[in-house]
């Protein structure tokens, strides 16, 4: 999920965690986009944990480090990407690889170049529009072996909540969250393809307020 951090959310960290505790979360990921810092604004005020993530922004698209330390830089090529994610013992997760709709997600090319690195892949997000792009994403991680998310990808409060998780307790650590989310089940509800409406007109809205706040 992300926070104000990113361009393209308005949601404070206070209503983030609000939502969340609101619809019965116990355990979420941040990651805004290029940085940690909703990540780690939410973690200060949560009634429950929360693993610091980031959706980097690298040269041949979209990849998700969750369990980090620092923020990783936009713009790096992938393979210096994930290198980054597994120097700080993160996880490194494939965000919607393969929805036709948007502009950010990693190229096939590159996305067989990870798979010596690839830790999880999103098997349901909840913007996805298909749910044949979802099929192929499981087929996927099917194939290579890989552990399958659900996610909001919620970028409003009233994303929040409507896909999770349903896992065993695991320590805190990226190990043990691994085969907690092995044993897990996904519930899954897709958001209205109205939902990417709102983001864009969010992105616009803080561009515009950026360059009245240079001037």
């Amino acid at each position: 999920m992300h926070s104000h951090f990113s361009s393209d959310s308005e949601v404070s960290p206070e209503a983030m965690a609000k939502r969340c505790a609101d619809v019965g979360l116990d355990y979420v990921s941040v990651t805004d986009h290029n940085t940690i810092e909703g990540s780690l604004a939410v973690r200060e005020i949560a009634p429950f944990k929360v693993i610091i993530g980031e959706e980097v922004g690298s040269a041949s698209g979209e990849i998700t480090g969750l369990f980090l330390k620092e923020t990783i830089p936009a713009g790096l090529t992938a393979l210096q990407t994930v290198e980054r994610i597994k120097d700080q013992g993160g996880l490194v997760s494939i965000p919607h690889p393969f929805d036709r709709f948007r502009s950010h997600v990693i190229d096939t090319d590159t996305l067989h170049e990870l798979i010596p690195y690839i830790d999880i892949v999103e098997g349901f997000n909840s913007r996805n529009n298909l749910a044949r792009d979802d099929r192929k994403a499981q087929e996927f991680a099917r194939t290579h072996g890989f552990i399958t998310s659900g996610v909001t990808d919620a970028h409003t409060t009233m994303e929040i909540g409507r896909t999770y998780v349903e896992m065993p307790e695991f320590d805190g650590s990226p190990e043990d969250f691994l085969r907690a989310l092995a044993a897990g089940r996904i519930v899954g509800r897709r958001m209205s393809p109205l939902v990417h409406v709102l983001t864009t007109l969010t992105k616009i809205k803080k561009r515009i307020k950026g360059r009245r706040g240079a001037h």
